[in-house]
């Protein structure tokens, strides 16, 4: 069994799903930064859900390999970018999004250690709400659909020397042929896809979005609530960054 990240204080359950996901994402840096200096003692555990369909690219991801551009224009989503690690992946209505941004004031912890501390006891919490899910590849959640594992979670990190941003998607009653539409086969995948295009390898959790709030509250012990947040750091990042078609599109 994995632990958890040691933290000082206490898990606060953050009560703030922003309008957009630029604001959304520029609240899960402006979190990480605030871990960083000190300013958070305890974790920080949010989820939050995008109101149109909208494309997220990885830090590193090279936009003309990873997703259909064209396409994306044409259908009017939106493309951003965030600040942490991994492939491209497609938000919006159904797909339940959940963060935990954790102070590591001792020493960062080993990649492998933050995956299992956040996703094993995720994994649990998702199996006593009714679904038999497993953990595959680095950072995927899946479960059987007639016998053959199916990816309904994707995760990502961003890890500063004092705080880890984790982050991914719960997909439960998300439009999945929109992902074939609009993203090109990954430049890498984990084994257990073998190679399935996207249609055949997503699937649904189907528990509602109040039982997967839920579930991540309870993985992760968020018994305190909290309603403030860096709303002004929120706002500059939006402005500067997540917005600025440069950055976003810096990768081709």
């Amino acid at each position: 069994m994995s632990q958890r990240l040691h933290v000082d204080g206490r898990t606060c359950w953050l009560d703030a799903d922003l309008p957009t996901v630029a604001e959304n994402l520029a609240l899960d840096e402006a979190l990480l930064a605030d871990a960083h200096d000190g300013l958070l003692t305890g974790s920080v555990v949010r989820t939050w859900m995008a109101r149109a369909p909208t494309v997220v690219l990885g830090s590193s991801s090279h936009v003309e390999q990873e997703i259909d551009l064209d396409t994306c224009r044409s259908r009017g989503v939106q493309v951003l970018r965030r600040p942490s690690g991994g492939l491209t992946v497609v938000l919006g209505p159904g797909c339940v999004m959940w963060s935990v941004i954790a102070p590591t004031p001792e020493a960062t912890p080993s990649i492998e250690r933050i995956h299992a501390a956040m996703l094993d006891p995720l994994c649990a919490a998702l199996v006593v709400a009714g679904r038999a899910v497993v953990r595959r590849g680095s950072s995927d959640l899946a479960v059987a659909v007639d016998g053959i594992e199916r990816k309904v979670s994707g995760n990502a990190l961003r890890v500063r020397r004092q705080a880890v941003l984790y982050h991914g998607t719960l997909l439960d009653d998300f439009d999945l042929d929109l992902i074939s539409q609009v993203l090109r086969h990954p430049p890498r995948e984990p084994g257990y896809r073998a190679g399935r295009d996207h249609a055949a390898f997503v699937a649904n959790l189907g528990l509602g979005r109040g039982p997967l709030e839920a579930a991540v509250r309870q993985a992760f012990g968020a018994d305190t609530l909290r309603r403030n947040w860096p709303e002004e750091h929120v706002a500059s990042l939006v402005r500067d960054r997540y917005l600025d078609v440069a950055w976003t599109h810096r990768l081709p």
